[in-house]
C-alpha cells in the first residue's frame, strides 16, 4: 500500500521576486536583436575589465583587475557571438559589435606581456587575424 504524498506547498513570492509567468512574458517582448546584443554588450564590459581597462577607483586602480586568461575567455566567446549572428542583427548592430571586438582583441594585445602571433589571439579564429 503506497504512502500519501503530503501536499505540495505553493510558492510562496516573496517582495523581491517576480513570478516565472511575468518573466516570460516579459522576455517574449524583446526582440532576438536586443537579446544578442545585450549579450554582447555584457561579455564586452567583463572582457574590458579583465584586460583591466576598467576605471581607477579610490580603492583599486582598474589594472588590478587584469586577468588575461579570463578575458580570452570571454573575448572568444564574444568572437563566437557576433560572428554567428552577425547575419542575423543588420550592418548597424553587427558593425558597432565587431568594432567593439577588434578593439578589445588589440587592448588583450597589448595587455599580454608575451603578445600572441597574429591570427592566433583570443577571437581569431572566429574573426581572422587582427592587427
Amino acid at each position: 500500500m503506497s504512502e500519501p504524498h503530503a501536499p505540495v506547498p505553493s510558492p510562496v513570492e516573496t517582495p523581491g521576486q517576480v513570478d516565472a509567468a511575468a518573466q516570460t512574458r516579459d522576455i517574449a517582448d524583446v526582440a532576438a536583436v536586443e537579446v544578442i546584443t545585450t549579450a554582447a554588450v555584457h561579455l564586452m564590459s567583463a572582457a574590458a575589465v579583465k584586460c583591466g581597462l576598467s576605471e581607477d577607483t579610490p580603492g583599486a586602480p582598474g589594472a588590478d583587475y587584469l586577468d588575461l586568461d579570463e578575458a580570452r575567455k570571454l573575448i572568444t566567446a564574444l568572437a563566437a557571438l557576433v560572428t554567428a549572428s552577425a547575419p542575423d542583427l543588420g550592418n548597424q548592430h553587427a558593425r558597432a559589435l565587431r568594432d567593439g571586438l577588434r578593439s578589445l582583441q588589440l587592448a588583450f594585445r597589448e595587455a599580454s606581456p608575451f603578445p600572441d602571433a597574429v591570427g592566433e589571439g583570443p577571437g581569431e579564429a572566429f574573426t581572422g587575424p587582427v592587427s
